[in-house]
């Protein structure tokens, strides 16, 4: 998420001279324990080679490439031409464990957050997060569930996840750091947003319209730009000033990419 602000956004957030890729890696912080790269605040680059395609579409599209027009305020990530989603089946069994152990004192809190936080985008589109509590205990990268929401400390993001063509790495982290006052945002909050991209949808800051934060074109919108999106980074010429909630346009934009 953003605590982190713009300045470590792998694209920046103002209009400037491409980023040399060494300057773009330096943006990106990297996880201690897999080694994965974190891109545009809260976005995963599983390993080096994907941090290179991400600046590799980055440059190509600062350089006048094909970006995605907005005519069509969610936008889906795109990969190899094609929707980054799940299929109709496994969107109707996202499960996760939570756990228990990182999370310790803060267990029950971080399940209730997760709970709300996915019915939201649940009665939005046809999805379903399924909580597997029996797995909480032995929760860790583990093969029983789809994904992992566990505790780090220290990271440069409140919480980060992934997309739907992750193959490795599929946990939501929650850095230690949002348990702290992050007013007017809630930890439910936070985790809606995360949600949004573990069901492949992108920053809604990265479309033209936002004029700030660009990272690539490798999106597809799906209804009008929306300023006021869960998934619009408030910095980045947002204009939610509250909680991050799914605004009309999310849901319809949901609805569209899950009918």
């Amino acid at each position: 998420m953003w605590a982190f602000v713009c300045a470590i956004e792998a694209a920046g957030c103002a209009t400037t001279a491409p980023l040399s890729w060494e300057e773009f890696a330096a943006r990106a912080s990297r996880d201690p324990e897999t080694g994965a790269f974190v891109t545009n605040g809260d976005e995963l680059a599983e390993d080096e080679a994907a941090l290179r395609a991400a600046y590799e579409r980055y440059i190509a599209d600062e350089a006048g490439g094909d970006i995605a027009q907005a005519e069509q305020p969610l936008v889906v990530n795109r990969v190899d031409g094609k929707d980054d989603r799940w299929p109709a089946a496994q969107a109707q069994s996202l499960t996760y464990c939570v756990s228990r152990s990182s999370f310790g004192p803060r267990y029950r809190a971080v399940v209730s957050a997760v709970a709300y936080a996915a019915a939201d985008w649940e009665d939005a589109a046809r999805v379903r997060f399924v909580h597997r509590e029996e797995v909480d205990d032995a929760c860790g990268r583990s093969a029983d569930v789809v994904f992992d929401v566990r505790q780090v400390s220290g990271r440069a993001y409140l919480a980060r996840s992934f997309f739907p063509s992750s193959r490795a790495n599929r946990e939501l982290l929650v850095d230690i750091g949002a348990f702290k006052n992050i007013a007017p945002w809630t930890l439910t909050g936070v985790l809606r947003h995360e949600l949004g991209h573990i069901l492949g949808f992108r920053h809604e800051h990265t479309r033209p319209e936002a004029a700030a934060c660009f990272e690539d074109a490798s999106w597809r919108a799906i209804t009008r730009y929306d300023a006021a999106s869960v998934m619009h980074y408030p910095q980045c010429n947002g204009t939610n000033e509250g909680d991050l909630v799914l605004t009309p346009l999310d849901k319809k934009g949901a609805a569209a990419l899950y009918p």
